[in-house]
């Protein structure tokens, strides 16, 4: 992933030696659990080291890194390095290092995703009974709230981060069950014993490597989570529009939003969200084409997951962050929104006025027609329906104080936010 996404601590767990200090850890752990090596030869093992440019130049001849890794690390113990892989085969080491690897990843990334759960239910509680337009299909539809509008994204994100949660979680398992996963030179408590001492959970059937499932379902919720932030990021670039203007990024100052047009405050920290998400979407596809390998195991996956799953966390990583910090900071203007419901010239009142003329005794397809004619008249011509209905016989008898009242938009306000508190206290 290139640096301008990347997160130093995040980076740093998917660095080349990041990769391999993971694999030594598993094969410091097997030698633990052998019957075999002496204290000394335990002590030996545990003080072994190894370099990235030392197992490059291995891998010149053997044309196999984890093969080049261990001929450096043993050779780093000395005499007692011959313990070191005794039995275990590379994605023994390889997928078990990588479950280390998925489970430290989860533990960063995780703490923002809850963080953005937090923030969004806090602008929701603040602006539960902020006036808006509702939308549906980019019309205005009837009022809602701005808090309620939140509360909808809060609870999203909070189902992205129990998604995310069991996703991290069951990709954190390890194997040594040696080749083809039958245990012929090691045994199931062996493995048990290694990969509880590294604080993972045990493959269940591994033939080898890892079920490649695991690793597309964390992609699946990494995407997911991702379109999410998506809808959000949308959400915002929808509310900053110059026509709407009624929410927007944080403008920091000495911030440029354009180098031609000094007037512009452009939502880019939305935009960059809106397209990383695509790439998410992408590289979930790629690890469903993982799933499926020749017999017990081939190779075809591996060059994938060495892009896709350090790519995917860091991106998620970054946007996350980037849309926590817009939704801090986010810019709400009241007031517009307020303006905005006028728009329409009280024609969002319009079901109100159906079920007012259903009420007094009209068909429903009757009191449709006309709350069609005068509300659309309203629009056209711009004049407030209720100026309309005081001249027109539809009116007659009608409770147009009430009609027109917006208590009935934001009555239940601080119930459907209030349900956020199961979730955020």
């Amino acid at each position: 992933m290139i640096e301008r996404y990347t997160r130093k601590e995040l980076g740093a767990l998917w660095s080349d030696h990041a990769r391999f200090e993971a694999m030594r850890r598993v094969e410091v752990a097997a030698c633990e659990e052998m019957s075999g090596p002496t204290d000394a030869d335990l002590a030996a093992i545990r003080a072994a080291t190894f370099t990235v440019d030392a197992i490059n130049e291995r891998e010149k001849l053997t044309d196999h890194d984890t093969a080049a890794f261990v001929d450096v690390l043993s050779a780093s113990a000395g005499e007692p390095g011959r313990w070191i892989h005794f039995g275990l085969t590379s994605s023994d080491v390889v997928d078990t290092g990588l479950a280390l690897q998925i489970k430290s990843v989860g533990e960063l990334i995780l703490p923002d995703s809850r963080a953005l759960v937090q923030a969004l239910a806090e602008k929701a509680r603040e602006h539960k009974r902020t006036l808006c337009a509702g939308r549906t299909h980019g019309i205005h539809a009837e009022p809602t709230t701005f808090g309620i509008k939140l509360a909808g994204f809060a609870f999203e994100a909070h189902r992205n981060v129990l998604r995310l949660e069991a996703a991290f979680q069951q990709a954190a398992v390890g194997a040594l069950s040696g080749a083809v996963g039958t245990y012929s030179a090691t045994s199931p408590e062996f493995e048990r014993r290694v990969v509880q001492r590294l604080g993972l959970e045990v493959e269940s059937v591994s033939t080898q490597v890892v079920p490649r499932d695991r690793h597309a379902q964390l992609l699946q919720a990494i995407a997911l989570a991702g379109a999410g932030l998506e809808r959000l990021a949308t959400e915002v670039r929808h509310l900053a529009r110059t026509e709407l203007s009624e929410a927007r990024e944080p403008f920091t100052a000495g911030q440029k939003g354009s180098s031609a047009m000094p007037h512009k405050r452009n939502p880019i920290k939305s935009e960059q969200v809106t397209g990383l998400a695509r790439l998410l979407r992408g590289y979930s596809q790629a690890t469903l084409e993982d799933v499926a390998l020749w017999h017990e195991r081939d190779i075809s996956h591996s060059s994938v997951e060495r892009i896709v799953l350090p790519d995917a966390t860091i991106l998620l990583d970054h946007m996350q962050r980037r849309m926590l910090g817009v939704i801090r900071d986010l810019v709400v203007d009241p007031r517009r929104m307020r303006e905005n419901l006028d728009l329409t010239h009280g024609a969002l009142f319009s079901q109100r006025l159906l079920l007012a003329l259903v009420a007094r005794g009209s068909t429903r397809d009757e009191a449709y027609r006309i709350t069609q004619r005068l509300a659309q008249q309203a629009i056209d011509e711009r004049v407030h329906l209720r100026e309309l209905l005081q001249h027109d016989v539809a009116g007659d008898g009608l409770d147009l104080d009430a009609l027109f009242d917006f208590e009935p938009y934001v009555r239940y306000a601080d119930e459907i936010v209030g349900r956020l508190d199961a979730i955020v206290a």
